[in-house]
């Protein structure tokens, strides 16, 4: 598809009428409300936001979601309603695949591949997967970008700021200015397939001949900027083993521990969106044996400075050490911090690292659903922020909380009891904070994938 796509006026435009109508409507209540003094009816005004965004799908769809796991982004109210719409986007016609996939690969795309499905076999917010066979015979999935998500996601931007406007109205605990450009910066990138591709390799070279986790190949001369061919990974989807005994569902459990914090320690970076669908399980003799990991465009890269104080934080806690707990906060970014905010961020930190502070077989969390996890303890933050601060939330942990908490739904799915505190006691020892950033430094050179800043 022509690059003049990224500055389509029109299609911004009509993204920006369908987003803001709803969007604005509920703006223009609580902007009203507070001018005349009126109290503020947020469940309804929240549920309104909800069905305003969900007709529309699309990238906005996935900001709310996100936003929907960070304590204090949005009033809880919001954050209960956008936690529960889906992301996914009607799929595109057989007509409009051929187009789409004519504009990256030319003309002659179908002569590319020995065969290749037109009905697609997934879909999601940016675009949709089709299986294919490459003329080496290897199974092939092919990640076909949506049409106009440039433009898309450039208005749904923009209306963000009005969401977040709304919260500015409304006893802000919490100063989100970092989270809007931490989100702008991620839902960007995951409109690059060629960066997808980097990182997919850079996982690919972590997890190299790792019994628990495999990762797809991509393959080059089949992929573009929107489009991206990779072999297909045969898994069955995690929840279809929510029945099975538990030995086979702590195995699935300890995989998706390590995939996710064995990058972060040994390589600082994290895989953003602990989606289902962004991985399922294969097995080995008709047993559970790993995970595939299947989607690469949410991504976040740290320098190994922040995964020192990740450690150090959890390291403070473990042994009361304050000084530590504040070097750890600043080290993240937190400035300014009070003896009274510190006190309330330890109540979410030891929210998070509760599990891996507790040496015992336990579930991730006792007597919560999938869907609440973390929504009380969220809540008490959100009233002690409130007196207390606002505080002003650093870039870098917007993904590292979502990852957490999407992470700790996973294992409530499972219904897992492990260990938490030998798992990560494990994963970080022998932690050398020069080590990670040579070995960060030569993955990263390796793979193109950028260094993080």
């Amino acid at each position: 598809m022509p690059d003049d796509e990224e500055n389509r006026f029109s299609a911004r435009a009509a993204r920006y009428v369908r987003v803001g109508t709803g969007v604005g409507a509920v703006a223009a209540r609580v902007a009203g409300n507070r001018l005349f003094g009126m109290e503020l009816d947020r469940s309804k005004n929240a549920a309104e936001l909800a069905r305003a965004l969900g007709g529309l799908k699309g990238p906005i769809m996935k900001a709310a979601q996100l936003l929907s796991t960070i304590p204090e982004a949005l009033p809880p109210e919001y954050s209960r309603e956008l936690s529960q719409l889906q992301s996914q986007a009607p799929p595109m016609g057989p007509g409009f695949v051929r187009r789409r996939m004519q504009a990256e690969l030319g003309p002659d795309w179908q002569s590319r591949f020995k065969s290749f499905e037109a009905t697609s076999s997934a879909s999601a917010s940016l675009g949709q997967v089709h299986k294919a066979v490459g003329h080496d015979g290897r199974q092939l999935a092919v990640k076909l970008q949506y049409p106009d998500m440039q433009s898309a996601v450039a208005a749904d931007l923009g209306q963000l700021r009005v969401v977040f406007a709304l919260h500015a109205r409304m006893d802000p605990a919490v100063e989100t200015g970092e989270i809007l450009k931490e989100i702008s910066e991620r839902l960007k990138e995951e409109l690059d397939y060629e960066l997808e591709a980097r990182h997919t390799a850079l996982y690919g070279l972590i997890f190299k001949d790792d019994p628990l986790i495999r990762v797809p190949e991509i393959v080059p001369e089949l992929s573009t900027k929107r489009l991206l061919s990779m072999t297909w990974l045969e898994g069955r989807r995690l929840l279809e083993y929510k029945p099975a005994p538990l030995e086979d569902r702590n195995q699935i459990a300890r995989a998706m521990f390590r995939a996710w914090w064995f990058p972060f320690s040994h390589y600082g970076v994290i895989h953003g969106d602990p989606h289902l669908g962004n991985y399922n399980v294969f097995e080995e003799d008709g047993k559970p044996a790993g995970i595939n990991l299947l989607d690469y465009g949410c991504m976040r890269t740290f320098q190994p400075k922040f995964v020192q104080g990740v450690i150090d934080l959890y390291r403070g806690l473990e042994r009361g050490d304050e000084a530590l707990i504040v070097h750890a906060y600043e080290t993240w970014g937190f400035k300014g911090l009070s003896k009274d905010v510190i006190e309330v961020l330890n109540i979410w930190a030891r929210f998070i690292y509760g599990p891996l502070l507790d040496d015992r077989v336990r579930s991730i969390a006792e007597g919560t659903t999938p869907g609440e996890y973390g929504r009380r303890e969220a809540f008490t933050v959100h009233e002690a922020l409130k007196e207390k601060g606002p505080v002003k939330v650093p870039r870098e942990f917007v993904f590292m909380d979502r990852a957490a908490i999407g992470l700790g739904g996973v294992f409530l799915h499972l219904d897992a009891r492990l260990n938490y505190y030998r798992m990560f006691n494990e994963t970080i020892e022998g932690f050398d904070l020069a080590e990670v950033a040579e070995r960060q430094r030569v993955a990263f050179e390796a793979t193109g994938v950028p260094v993080a800043r």
